[in-house]
């Protein structure tokens, strides 16, 4: 089954179908989804039952404190429309760069995003995740998902993608870029065996660069385990995650010289064959080219 997602349309095909379904509206209110440059935009997990669930950052402020809302909804139960979609977000205001969607076969769904509520720097930005345990009907309130390293906050690059999965056995991943200092940009990766109620952080690469380099990164389920991919320094790289745990197997980056590679995608078959895809040259308002 391959399925996609388009700002505000959702539409599906079976193995060997020539065309794709007719597409489904996922958003209720017309103007309400922000897909601004390469890094926001909206993100699509499959749960139990194959149930779809797809979150996104709001484009109009809401509520009281008139902040940008994290927006969440799912797939209803005939598979035939979106639920009106909800804002997840109650506390941990202040949404930047990408946010992310994560669910696995056991019910949970989780919604991830990064924010700094008091609006003091990026060095305290923190990652935070809304948790539910009945296939996204309802939610919990949103906790801190990125424990210290080093005694030290890791903050969040503010105009960074991240994004989340979960394992075959439930467990959760998130990939996302710091902002220790403000200075240290490195990508840390946290996973959590108990369901998005604690987590663990190693440091999978570093960078030091006192500005955003507005990246994104991904994680991919495999026949052969949990792959990573991210950017660091204009070049790209993927590693494969030790199972039951957080560290990651040899880096591996293609053949070239850095430059400026962005956006890496990866994946890999049952043969073992794996494939690094990434872009060229692109920037804020200018194109490149796909390698």
């Amino acid at each position: 089954m391959i399925r996609v997602l388009l700002t505000s349309n959702y539409a599906r095909t079976s193995s060997g179908a020539a065309e794709f379904s007719e597409p489904i509206r996922v958003n209720s209110k017309p103007g309400s989804a922000m897909a601004i440059g390469s890094v926001r935009g909206p993100q699509l997990a499959i749960g139990r039952n194959g149930r779809v669930h797809v979150a996104w950052m709001g484009a109009h402020p809401e509520g009281p404190e008139k902040t940008l809302p994290m927006l969440y909804t799912r797939l209803n139960d005939a598979g035939t429309a979106f639920e009106p979609e909800r804002n997840v977000m109650q506390f941990a205001a202040g949404l930047d760069g990408g946010a992310s969607v994560a669910a696995d076969n056991f019910g949970n769904v989780y919604v991830v995003w990064h924010a700094n509520p008091q609006n003091d720097g990026e060095a305290h930005r923190r990652v935070w995740v809304a948790r539910s345990r009945d296939d996204g009907k309802t939610f919990a309130r949103e906790i801190p998902a990125d424990p210290p390293i080093g005694g030290k906050p890791t903050g969040a690059c503010g105009c960074c993608g991240m994004r989340a999965l979960t394992g075959e056995d439930g467990t959760l991943y998130i990939l996302y870029r710091a902002a220790t200092d403000e200075i240290h940009r490195d990508m840390i990766l946290l996973a959590s065996w108990d369901h998005g109620q604690h987590f663990v952080a190693d440091r999978v690469a570093a960078w030091q660069l006192n500005a955003c380099p507005m990246s994104t990164d991904f994680i991919a389920r495999t026949p052969s385990g949990i792959l990573i991919a991210w950017e660091t320094a204009g070049q790209v790289f993927y590693a494969r995650v030790a199972p039951g745990s957080d560290t990651i197997s040899r880096v591996v980056a293609p053949p070239g010289p850095a430059g400026d590679r962005k956006h890496p995608v990866v994946i890999s078959n049952s043969r073992g064959e794996t494939l690094l895809a990434w872009t060229d040259g692109t920037a804020w308002q200018r194109g490149g080219t796909v390698a």
